[in-house]
């Protein structure tokens, strides 16, 4: 029974036609000796690149070796050290060009060779993938895309795959673009918002180390760096998918739409962070108390939201709205120090004159009260019914609360101070008046 290929389909037809392309080039691989001699190439240039590489990547690693420096140099050095199990395919590559420009001048024909020199190609990719690519989403890109495209390379069927993306249109409402477009979409669309990932992260730390600037403007730069670079990412992504920025003209009116009817609340609280942000007047670490009740250190300030965490370890997230709508209690704005008093009482027996110049003397002995704007100042408030009240105002850089116990340890102060001068606190204490006879009860 005889196969008619002319009656199977289109697609069965083009593998067989390749399957059959392969079987004649691989006859005349196997028995042309410009194939033997191409051959003996590659295992030269392979031999000679594991040689040059056994030799020269001890040398590189030694020049490379940034020892114990941090400096800018020394990064560099480790990036480019990382990329050295490249060393050998890409030599066995570079040899196999020289060897394939031989072959081509000589011969007129290159075929065999060229198949070599991709699949070094495709090694070193394998490589970079596999051994040096450390970030998850790099190395999911790179198994899941790179390494394949490399493959199909090596095949000598790139160009094909090319050819037929290129042709499969794809449309999405009034824009339209191509597979092939789409792919390379997917491609550049990982390793620029991963660059700009990567560029965020560095130019976030370089302006956070900006110590001379206020907090809140190093952040409202950050954000406006972060804003730059992923609106550049966007705009090079559409320019490289092909896709023609006026079709995102209807995308564009549906967004200001969306802003106009049920994004109010979300454009408001972005300007909002932006008017925080300019103004500095509440920023990342101060201590915040809002007419909710809402109170807390801010530990983040994101587009839409501050989040604020208790010293219970709770987190609350404040829309920025919030902030400029209501009334805020700053406790810490631009390193402030706020004001706190531990009340006593004495004896009535006690020269209440002495009492001031001990205890602010023994509140001063702290390390956290500080001398200005004032100094620590013993207040007497009154006379109670057990004793003589009294009160120490004193000023300190910080809350009186999770990590700081300024109030405890002043009244720690304040009872060694009276213990040491014999000054009695007096015990609470009430006098009982019994009118009338009393009674016995007899048995």
């Amino acid at each position: 029974m005889e196969f008619d290929l002319e009656s199977q389909p289109e697609i069965v037809q083009t593998i067989a036609g390749y399957a059959l392309q392969g079987w004649e080039l691989a006859l005349t691989w196997l028995l042309g000796p410009v194939a033997w001699s191409q051959f003996a190439l590659l295992i030269v240039a392979y031999l000679a690149a594991i040689v040059i590489t056994r030799r020269l990547r001890p040398a590189l690693a030694r020049v490379l070796d940034p020892g114990d420096n941090d400096n800018f140099i020394a990064t560099s050095r480790r990036f480019i050290a990382q990329f050295l199990p490249l060393l050998l395919p890409l030599l066995a590559y570079a040899l196999t060009g020289v060897g394939e420009s031989v072959v081509r001048s000589i011969f007129d024909s290159g075929a065999v060779i060229a198949f070599g020199k991709r699949i070094f190609l495709f090694l070193a990719v394998r490589a970079l993938v596999r051994d040096i690519i450390t970030d998850p989403f790099l190395k999911l890109l790179g198994r899941y895309v790179l390494i394949p495209i490399a493959a199909i390379y090596a095949l000598g069927l790139l160009d094909a795959a090319t050819e037929w993306l290129t042709a499969m249109q794809v449309s999405f409402g009034n824009i339209q673009f191509s597979a092939m477009a789409l792919v390379r979409g997917v491609i550049a669309g990982g390793f620029l918002f991963w660059l700009g990932r990567w560029s965020n992260d560095q130019s976030t730390a370089f302006i956070s180390k900006q110590a001379e600037m206020r907090p809140s403007l190093r952040q409202l730069l950050a954000k406006t760096v972060e804003f730059a670079i992923f609106a550049t990412a966007f705009l090079l992504l559409m320019n490289i998918m092909g896709i023609n920025l006026s079709a995102l003209a209807v995308l564009g009116g549906a967004i200001g739409v969306g802003l106009g009817f049920g994004l109010q609340k979300i454009a408001s609280n972005f300007i909002s962070g932006v008017i925080l942000l300019v103004e500095g007047q509440a920023t990342v670490g101060d201590y915040v108390e809002l007419d909710g009740g809402e109170a807390g250190t801010i530990v983040k300030m994101t587009a839409r939201a501050a989040i604020l965490e208790t010293y219970d370890g709770r987190w609350i997230v404040v829309p920025n709205e919030d902030f400029i709508t209501t009334r805020v209690v700053n406790y810490s704005d631009s390193g402030s120090a706020n004001r706190y008093e531990a009340p006593f009482s004495v004896s009535y027996d006690t020269d209440i004159n002495e009492v001031p110049t001990i205890i602010e003397a023994a509140v001063a002995q702290h390390p956290e009260v500080l001398d200005a704007p004032y100094p620590p100042d013993c207040e007497l408030r009154g006379f109670g019914d057990s004793g003589i009240d009294f009160a120490v105002e004193f000023w300190v850089n910080g809350i009186d609360d999770g990590p700081n116990k300024y109030t405890s340890d002043v009244l720690f102060l304040i009872w060694n101070a009276l213990k040491e001068n014999d000054i009695t606190i007096p015990y609470p204490h009430r006098v009982v008046e019994m009118k009338g006879e009393l009674r016995t009860i007899s048995e």
